[in-house]
């Protein structure tokens, strides 16, 4: 009551900062006459005048009024787009490090050119992020006409571009790519072993575009880059023909009374978790199937230490069997098993699922099971863009999810209001028994739009669904696109032209975001291609533009006294966003449009969220078979099962962010000292360091701190310094000449002698040389300690829950135990690295040419030695040829030939591998 009273009398939030923000809006519009002025290159020139204001201190927020006028009027001259108001108001809360949440053709594309321009003028680069390469390459290239006019320079990042391209298009002012090239470009710069093979020049300010699907959606699939671990494709088919054996139990017991099991089976499947379980009688079934396949040993439990890996191999397969499904979850397309996106519905082409699921879902396809993969670097979308020093968003659906903006990413959502009202009609839910009643139904509503010239959106949750639509209507003989995973590089002209009168397009939720729907269809592209055309005459082409314009204008109009676009949905998504998504698709600009959405009691979201309670009503209510229930009540208790699931999913990604907020810590260290090490030129300080440290842990474990003479082992310190660092030290000698020495003596011995045998090879090498080898060996020690260091958080993190059992907080003993890997992490690369460089062998250029003249002299001895070997009648021969050594030779006339010298037979051969392999 008092919250809504104190909105009323002050207003919202959201109303108090677009109220801020017009009032800035009216200076930008004061400058607009004054600006248009000015010539192209006059305008131009301001572009160099802000750079330096800025250089000379005045804040971005001091230039914003007059930077937003410029690119106001180089939109109106390059583009022939003038900004709306309310779009100036999008770009100052882009500016300010907000979501703006604007409609769908409400102009986000046009809005990001306003911060974009005015914060690439700091000189650092501005990343704007899409969700595929088609919009990268496409708003770049659209924009970029502005941008280039302007004077800002341009660049696209996306897969498959070659180093040079890649740090060109970091170099530009502004650079457009998508989150997950953006986001491995990090990664990748952070395994090089040069600076100059760095790509990325710092995260100073990002934009991302359809926001919630980058930073909500994706937030739970981490980046990986991994290498191939060893091979177990003989595993995974033998688990994989174990699994049908296995059934799956209906019904669920009653943990009080046992009763509600229909049919008792050997597992149950989780479809809210996505996990399977083994039952008590499961457990003894699969025991007996793996010891019949050769598995299992005689007697031997699944859950023995040695055999535990079969219990994760055998629940990965449970799985890929029974709840991820072929054209829902992934496709298969050439032999491979291509996942698709749960929400986007487009292919997630070089993404793998892990733990074994992937291979297991290869095994059970029946296509070429490709290595499990070992992780060489990894990181979540979530760290990723917090990294940014300032970061904002975009999106048509951000409202539902602002709570989740301001706690994960510290982002306030402003929902922009729209340039025209909105027109669009959104009817109640109509909810049927059965799918087969719903699906009569959609189709009767889109044969009704189809025979009167409307255009039809249809909305599927999953790729199976539109091609299941798509047969429905090739029965009714209704024709129809299908925009689905399967032809997403086609998706954007369909969804162009989806405004048509009279077309079907069948798509999967959000295929197609980011290009507009606009009604009577897009002329803009064969505009653009008379345009371009060189070989028709100016007149002419401005004769053919006024007619294909004049054409839309009437289809447009055509429409729209047909109701506009109509969204045909036929399940709802378990985010309620994304069915937002789809809706607003339609009405954009003021335009008319209407939407509904046709359910069963058989959909998912339906039977495990809300099924029971509208089938109760459906029963009170008497229903008979065919009808549906049209109620508010039915609605609003969807959205209350889609508020839950939303609710769930929010807890697994923040759960995952604590956990990864963990390894995100030591990755920044890791990181910071591997760009430290690549940066300096010399390292020799940070050895040092290292060896100092060694050292002194060596000498500790034979002469403890604090310690008295008689606990003292120096024989074993000294044998262990002569035999694993190359330190010949007469310690015990010192030790018995000095009247008095203490065991910190002893450590700064130690360390003294360790410098100067070190400095006595660096001598040698040349400090210059020796220096670069120094990083190398550095740099490799801690990426390959690090590699192993992930795959241990990985399993960590697996059985980590346990602790729960121990009345343990398992976040707590998460971080405690990762903690101490970290340690160990450290310590194990100090030692590692300062062994290597204190034993490698350095030769001067004098002892190489001294070792080959006594191979010369060998070669010399040898060519006049007799070597004895036996003939085939069992008589002796004598050779002299000494490339036909066999048997035996003369050896104590013969001076000793290194195994790894070149043989004296002048084969060019190492002499292990030629007479040395003989004798």
């Amino acid at each position: 009551m008092l919250p809504s009273l104190l909105t009323s009398i002050f207003g919202s939030r959201n109303e108090r900062l677009l109220k801020q923000l017009r009032a800035s809006v009216a200076k930008i519009n004061a400058l607009e006459p004054r600006f248009e002025q000015l010539s192209d290159d006059e305008l131009r020139a301001k572009t160099e005048e802000f750079k330096q204001r800025h250089a000379k201190g005045e804040s971005l927020d001091a230039l914003l009024p007059e930077a937003f006028a410029v690119v106001r009027e180089g939109g109106k001259r390059a583009l022939k787009m003038r900004h709306f108001d309310v779009q100036l108001i999008g770009g100052m809360a882009l500016h300010n490090r907000k979501i703006t949440e604007m409609r769908t053709g409400e102009g986000k594309t046009l809005v990001a050119t306003l911060p974009v321009y005015l914060n690439a003028l700091t000189g650092n680069g501005v990343h704007v992020v899409t969700v595929n390469d088609y919009l990268a390459r496409r708003d770049a290239e659209w924009m970029g006409k502005l941008y280039g006019f302007l004077g800002m320079t341009v660049g696209v990042n996306v897969p498959g571009m070659g180093r040079e391209e890649k740090q060109a298009a970091y170099r530009a002012d502004i650079t457009y790519g998508t989150n997950n090239e953006f986001g491995f470009d990090y990664l990748r710069d952070n395994m090089v072993y040069e600076v100059e093979d760095r790509v990325q020049r710092g995260l100073a300010f990002a934009i991302v575009d359809e926001v919630d699907s980058i930073l909500i959606d994706e937030a739970r699939t981490p980046l990986i880059i991994s290498g191939q671990a060893e091979d177990q494709t003989e595993l995974y088919l033998k688990i994989n023909a174990v699994v049908p054996h296995l059934k799956k139990q209906i019904g669920e017991a009653d943990t009080r009374t046992g009763e509600g099991v229909i049919d008792p089976g050997d597992f149950t499947a989780d479809e809210k978790t996505h996990q399977v379980y083994l039952t008590e009688a499961g457990h003894e079934n699969a025991e007996g199937l793996l010891t019949q396949a050769g598995l299992l040993p005689e007697g031997a439990s699944l859950y023995d230490a040695a055999y535990i890996t079969l219990v994760h191999h055998l629940y990965a397969s449970l799985r890929a069997h029974h709840l991820f499904h072929k054209d829902q979850h992934y496709v298969v397309q050439n032999g491979e098993v291509i996942i698709v996106d749960e929400f986007t519905g487009r292919l997630m082409t070089g993404r793998r699922w892990s733990d074994g699921l992937h291979q297991a879902t290869e095994a059970k396809e029946g296509v070429a099971i490709q290595a499990e993969n070992q992780t060489l670097a990894s990181i979540t979308f979530q760290n990723y863009f917090r990294m940014y020093g300032k970061l904002a968003g975009m999106t048509g659906t951000a409202d539902t999810e602002a709570y989740e903006f301001q706690e994960i990413y510290g982002l306030e959502t402003v929902v922009i209001p729209p340039n025209k009202p909105t027109q669009r009609r959104d009817e109640l839910d109509l909810v049927y028994k059965t799918s087969k009643e719903r699906y009569a139904a959609a189709v009767a509503d889109i044969r009704d739009c189809h025979e009167r010239g409307q255009p039809v959106l249809v909305g599927t949750t999953s790729i199976e669904n539109s091609e299941l639509i798509a047969q429905l209507l090739e029965q009714a003989k209704l024709p129809h696109q299908v925009l689905n995973a399967k032809q997403h590089a086609r998706e954007a002209e369909i969804i162009a032209q989806a405004g048509r009168p009279g077309v079907i397009t069948i798509a999967t939720n959000m295929a197609g975001r980011g290009t507009d729907i606009v009604l009577g269809g897009n002329v803009e592209k064969q505009v653009q291609l008379i345009e371009a055309d060189d070989s028709i005459a100016l007149q002419d082409k401005i004769v053919r533009i006024a007619k294909l314009q004049g054409e839309w204008a009437g289809l447009n109009q055509q429409v729209k006294s047909l109701g506009g676009l109509r969204i045909v949905a036929t399940e709802r998504h378990e985010s309620r966003r994304i069915d937002n998504q789809l809706r607003g698709r339609s009405g954009r600009q003021g335009d008319p449009g209407s939407s509904r959405f046709y359910l069963s009691l058989e959909d998912p979201l339906m039977r495990i969220f809300a099924g029971d309670r509208v089938k109760a009503i459906m029963e009170r209510l008497k229903m008979p078979d065919g009808e549906a229930i049209e109620a508010g009540i039915v609605t609003r208790s969807i959205e209350s099962a889609q508020r839950k699931v939303e609710a769930r999913n929010f807890d697994i990604r923040k759960q995952l962010l604590e956990y990864d907020d963990v390894s995100n810590d030591q990755r920044k260290v890791i990181y910071a000292q591997r760009n430290e090490i690549l940066e300096q030129k010399d390292i020799g300080e940070q050895i040092a360091h290292l060896r100092r440290g060694c050292m002194e842990d060596v000498v500790r474990t034979y002469v403890p701190a604090e310690s008295v003479e008689e606990q003292w082992d120096i024989p074993a310190l000294e044998k262990t310094l002569a035999e694993e660092w190359m330190l010949e030290l007469p310690l015990k000698a010192k030790i018995e000449k000095s009247e008095s020495i203490t065991d910190d003596e002893i450590v700064e011995t130690v360390a003294v002698a360790a410098s100067v045998s070190y400095n006595a090879k660096v001598e040698t090498a040349g400090r210059d040389q020796f220096a670069s080898f120094e990083r190398m060996v550095l740099l490799q020690s801690m990426d390959t300690h690090w590699r192993e260091h992930l795959s241990a958080l990985d399993y960590l993190r697996q059985g980590i829950h346990l602790r729960g059992y121990a009345q343990k907080n398992p976040k707590q003993e998460y971080k405690r135990e990762a903690f101490e890997l970290f340690s160990q992490l450290l310590d194990v690369v100090k030692l590692n690295v300062t062994k290597l460089l204190m034993t490698v062998r350095v030769r001067s250029e004098e002892e190489i040419a001294q070792a080959a003249e006594a191979i010369e002299e060998k070669a010399e001895q040898i060519a006049n030695v007799t070597y004895i070997h036996p003939n085939e009648d069992g008589s002796v021969s004598q050779d002299t040829d000494p490339a036909t050594l066999v048997a035996k030779s003369m050896a104590g006339d013969v001076p000793r030939v290194g195994r790894n010298d070149p043989c004296p037979c002048g084969s060019g051969k190492k002499y292990k591998l030629c007479h040395g392999k003989l004798a």
